[in-house]
């Protein structure tokens, strides 16, 4: 570590390891270089916000911001809130940065939330007409968009014909309440059904339609 330039003490490494201190980015840069391995698997989690893609890359908030060309305190304000604005150029420049697949932009911009909001509102009533606005939050193509949204409609009906079937049917509650909880366990993972339907191009860096 002090050969690295974050030099620190035995028992704060001893801590690290007992997990009653995290390090620094400066320390969690440096660990990673003398343990040869990414931060990700340092930090245990698969990067999702603005900050944590910005550490799986090694880069100061300061170094990022110059590769963006934003002021520091506007890009620091934008990690916080995980909320990012950039312009066209600044974003095509944070795409290339962090190594962003069109899935992890959506994350990094923070519409997530209302990407999941326009899918549970789909399932529930008219699905074509929430394809213009997917669109707009993806960037994708109509088509594509569509296609997912008719398949998880269709998904999602078949929890309600198989519950009603067995209420019709006076099955027993435990096969009733087995369906429920399918039909939640699809709910929340409406987001990740929605990517992995749309294959490649979610997985894809941007830039021929980000706007």
């Amino acid at each position: 570590m002090t050969a690295c330039g974050a030099p620190v003490r035995p028992e704060v490494i001893e801590a690290w390891e007992y997990g009653s201190l995290v390090p620094t980015e400066p320390q969690l840069f440096a660990l990673a270089d003398v343990l040869w391995c990414p931060p990700t698997v340092l930090m245990g989690v698969e990067p999702r916000s603005l900050a944590e893609h910005r550490m799986a890359r090694q880069l100061s908030a300061e170094r990022l911001a110059q590769l963006v060309g934003m002021a520091p305190e506007a890009y620091r304000t934008a990690e916080a809130a995980n909320q990012w604005h950039g312009d066209y150029r600044q974003t095509k420049a944070l795409v290339e940065a962090l190594g962003l697949s069109l899935r992890k932009l959506i994350g990094v911009m923070g519409h997530v939330e209302e990407l999941a909001g326009h899918l549970r509102a789909a399932l529930d009533g008219r699905w074509k007409s929430h394809v213009g606005p997917i669109t707009e939050i993806t960037t994708l193509n109509r088509t594509r968009v569509g296609d997912a949204l008719r398949t998880m409609h269709g998904e999602f009906a078949e929890f309600s014909e198989r519950y009603m079937g067995h209420v019709v049917a006076r099955n027993a509650d435990a096969r009733l309440k087995e369906i429920a909880a399918e039909r939640s366990a699809y709910l929340r993972q409406l987001v990740d059904r929605f990517w992995e339907l749309i294959g490649e191009a979610g997985e894809a860096p941007p830039f021929h339609s980000v706007h």
